[in-house]
């Protein structure tokens, strides 16, 4: 019998409890006490663009209390939109005005910005979900996800895929056995859609600051520039300090079901090849080569190809199907066989050719073992339920910075084309001082020095 009166809610859940021999009855305790208390949420870069759809996913299942952008224009819209939430332009003053009403937040700022957004929210000891990739520095990676585990939040990275059920088809089919021995892997995109190379550096000019943004607050914990024209609001990722490139932007998408189902972990060796790389700008297009050492299948070679460049068409494949029209996805290649994946969220992988698909399948719907996601499609929702219901979300810190360093372990590559990058794990360090100088970054602003041993 579930009790009628207490003082506290405590004292609620004590006598739940014991009367029901120590198990908790989540939706009776729903009904009894009137609905549950929801999440808090604070969207920080989430007055517009994909900051704006994190926060709309958010409000599926929380109350939105605060959000943060540097743009007044799209804060503007924003408090339209939620009008009891506070708005800010510095995430730093809005956890100093509201840190005790914010449970959770959700990070959405160009690249570079996304560590002190996390770390600040982490420090303050708030569930984080922040979009990929993490970070675009290695040891900002490692520093993030050691302070997670120092301060017990929960996390999430921003990749949708993850929370789909394509990609735990892929994982369960790959440890069937559906190709054999894995040893090569092909990942490409159409990506990057935004100026790289020489065209984006020829962008990257001063000017006067628009009226519309707070620059300082834009440059986060980076030190203080000039304004820049061509970064704001979408093309600041073909910028190697602000940016992480087409495979840290596209990478924790594409390299996500490959990597999750191979069990790949950090590459021993890398090697690239690229078209306009500039000092300041990532490179027109890439073709990148990554060495792992697997416990599941041995070495296994990965090609990541991207600017328009994509591997030669799979002997398998169909010929009613158009090669040229498949703007990204993946190749998995065993030694009995070939898995295709064409879209960027590894929703539709497959055998081919289509009659070896069919025969796998026994001519039934293909049955799918491993457990669903919280929230399918949606990460932000599924890191709300995750805390409500005391989970743990599947591309969380322990998943996602393993899976974020590889996509920038291949930038390493990308920056010094032409060179082999052996790569040290147990140092994070590879044998190349050029290659080495992007692991960490070159300089913060004072007072923004964030690390683990400071949260």
């Amino acid at each position: 019998m579930i009790p009628s009166k207490a003082r506290t809610r405590r004292d609620f859940l004590r006598q739940t409890a014991a009367a029901t021999g120590g198990v908790f009855l989540p939706n009776i305790l729903i009904a009894q006490e009137g609905g549950a208390k929801k999440v808090n949420v604070a969207g920080i870069g989430g007055a517009g663009g994909k900051g704006e759809s994190d926060v709309g996913i958010s409000a599926e299942g929380a109350n939105i209390v605060a959000i943060c952008d540097v743009d007044r224009d799209r804060l503007a819209k924003a408090q339209a939109k939620y009008p009891n939430a506070k708005m800010f332009e510095s995430f730093r003053e809005m956890f100093d005005a509201m840190g005790d009403k914010i449970d959770m937040v959700t990070v959405s700022t160009p690249d570079h910005a996304h560590y002190p957004a996390a770390m600040e929210a982490i420090k303050r000891g708030k569930h984080v979900c922040v979009q990929k990739p993490l970070v675009n520095r290695i040891w900002e990676a490692n520093q993030l996800h050691e302070a997670a585990k120092k301060k017990g939040v929960k996390t999430n990275m921003g990749n949708q895929g993850h929370t789909g059920k394509g990609i735990r088809f892929l994982k369960q089919w790959i440890g069937e056995g559906i190709v054999g021995n894995v040893k090569e892997i092909h990942v490409w995109t159409n990506r990057p859609i935004w100026p790289q190379g020489n065209e984006a550096k020829a962008k990257y000019v001063g000017g006067a600051v628009p009226p519309n943004l707070n620059w300082t607050s834009w440059l986060a914990a980076t030190p203080e520039v000039p304004y820049i024209n061509g970064l704001h609001p979408f093309a600041w990722r073909g910028h190697m300090e602000y940016g992480a490139g087409a495979m840290g932007d596209m990478g924790c998408h594409l390299l996500d079901g490959p990597f999750w189902a191979c069990g790949l972990g950090e590459p021993y060796k890398l090697e690239a090849e690229c078209d306009e790389l500039t000092d300041v700008s990532w490179p027109k297009s890439s073709h990148v080569i990554c060495h792992f050492k697997t416990q599941k299948f041995g070495e296994v070679k990965l090609h990541w190809y991207e600017g328009g460049r994509k591997p030669g068409r799979p002997k398998d494949l169909e010929a009613t199907r158009d090669w040229d029209k498949i703007k990204g996805g993946f190749l998995i290649i065993g030694d009995s066989g070939t898995i295709m994946n064409t879209d960027d969220y590894c929703g539709s992988p497959r055998l081919i050719p289509e009659e070896s698909f069919k025969k796998f399948l026994g001519g039934k719907s293909p049955e799918l073992k491993l457990e669903l996601s919280l929230a399918e499609g949606k990460p932000q929702l599924e890191l709300i339920r995750a805390i409500e219901q005391d989970k743990i979300c599947g591309s969380n810190f322990d998943y996602s910075v393993p899976l974020t360093k590889l996509c920038l372990l291949g930038n390493l590559a990308i920056a010094n084309p032409g060179k082999v990058i052996e790569w040290d794990s147990a140092k994070q360090a590879g044998n190349d001082p050029g290659a080495n100088k992007l692991i960490s970054r070159a300089a913060y602003r004072q007072g923004w020095e964030y690390s683990a041993a400071n949260v």
